[in-house]
């Protein structure tokens, strides 16, 4: 049985650039880092969960919610196979019992903070915006994009940036918790343009603060699907045996 259901919709992305040497003390052991083109990105990503069901059951008030990360992506060598992923630096959602089911069992990077969305059609145009209050400041991510969805060009950046299928989280210097992301292959919407309203240094720590003069490589808006997220493998150094002869 799965460990969570839900539905990923609406997922609104802005790619930074970024010094890898920044992401050294969050990379999870037995992770490397993937890059795009040689380049090491994060992303902040705001979206909504529908129709959460935790070990197939409903939770009431936690079934429908935001959601808001900052990310960075790493890659996995397993059986001569590269397993893509993800690693939070801190996830927003605007529910405690979810924060403490995520840090707990998976140890994430949960925080709980007051949070709401607007989602709005037009003739021409949809806009997709997630909010979050930090202390007494809403911190803003809105996206204008394409009324349409089309779908993601193979070898393209959007593609990399929507084909990690597998989750890690630092749990120390030798151990990593490892879960399995399920989705179908996910169409886009053509951004035409966005707003980032963040406080980055506030909301993710000093060490990001420059993101806030910093101009995103790129914005996208994936249109996202049902997804689930499987149970938690442990990744550890093995233990050194010494040999002892005499």
């Amino acid at each position: 049985m799965s460990f969570l259901k839900a539905e990923w919709r609406k997922l609104a992305i802005a790619n930074y650039e970024i010094d890898p040497a920044l992401l050294k003390e969050h990379l999870p052991f037995g992770t490397e880092l993937d890059l795009w083109n040689n380049r090491c990105y994060v992303s902040l990503v705001g979206f909504m969960f529908l129709n959460t069901r935790l070990l197939n059951l409903k939770i009431p008030f936690h079934v429908n919610f935001e959601e808001v990360n900052l990310r960075f992506y790493v890659k996995r060598l397993e059986n001569k196979v590269w397993k893509r992923g993800v690693v939070f630096i801190k996830e927003i959602v605007p529910k405690p019992a979810l924060t403490f089911v995520a840090n707990t069992v998976y140890k994430e990077n949960y925080q709980t903070l007051p949070m709401k969305h607007k989602w709005k059609e037009t003739e021409s145009e949809r806009l997709v915006e997630y909010s979050w209050r930090k202390n007494t400041r809403w911190q803003t991510f809105s996206v204008r994009a394409a009324k349409q969805a089309t779908g993601i060009a193979p070898g393209s950046e959007t593609e990399f940036i929507t084909e990690h299928y597998w989750g890690y989280a630092k749990v120390s210097n030798s151990r990593t918790n490892e879960y399995e992301v399920t989705h179908p292959r996910w169409n886009a919407y053509e951004v035409s343009g966005y707003t980032i309203d963040v406080d980055f240094g506030e909301v993710y720590s000093k060490k990001f603060s420059f993101l806030n003069q910093q101009t995103p490589v790129s914005v996208m808006l994936a249109e996202g699907s049902e997804i689930t997220v499987e149970n938690k493998k442990i990744i550890s150094q093995k233990p050194i045996t010494a040999v002892i002869t005499h």
